[in-house]
């Protein structure tokens, strides 16, 4: 119950911070990627619960780490309406949760892949280690590209047939 209360508090947080930087009177997109920016880095905190031999800081840790991921999906999502006009929004918003699902797909089976062969090695705990490392740099990496798309982002404009 209270890992689902923290991502209630990161998806209205996660909105609150940028829109707080536009009213402030930064561009839209600048403010968003600032925003995942904060969030990338506070997500690297996933990289403390492998540290920790207590409950209740492993779900404090992963708390924060569940709230920050749904802050950094607002602004994602949003990023949407704000670089296409409404009419392919929707468009735009499938094609990026097609990408989600089948990423939701093949990330299990590395999973499963990556602690069977430590299994295998007599060193599962190291594997749990590399995947909390690999969902902390995520962010990062997603933000990278992210940044590299929108650099030059020019206004998308439709043609009436």
């Amino acid at each position: 119950m209270i890992i689902y209360a923290a991502t209630t508090v990161g998806s209205v947080g996660g909105g609150y911070i940028s829109s707080q930087l536009i009213k402030r009177g930064w561009p839209t997109i600048k403010a968003r990627k600032t925003a995942l920016l904060l969030f990338a880095v506070v997500e690297l905190s996933v990289l403390l619960v492998q540290f920790t031999t207590k409950a209740w800081v492993a779900v404090g840790l992963l708390s924060l780490v569940v709230a920050v991921h749904q802050a950094w999906a607002t602004n994602v999502f949003t990023l949407s309406s704000d670089m296409f006009p409404k009419q392919v929004v929707s468009s735009v918003v499938g094609i990026g949760g097609m990408a989600g699902a089948v990423g939701g797909i093949l990330f299990p089976m590395l999973i499963g892949w990556l602690l069977d062969s430590y299994k295998a090695a007599g060193r599962l705990g190291a594997g749990y280690n590399l995947l909390f490392t690999i969902c902390g740099f995520t962010y990062l990496f997603a933000l990278c590209i992210i940044h590299l798309l929108t650099r030059n982002l020019k206004p998308v404009v439709i043609q009436q047939n």
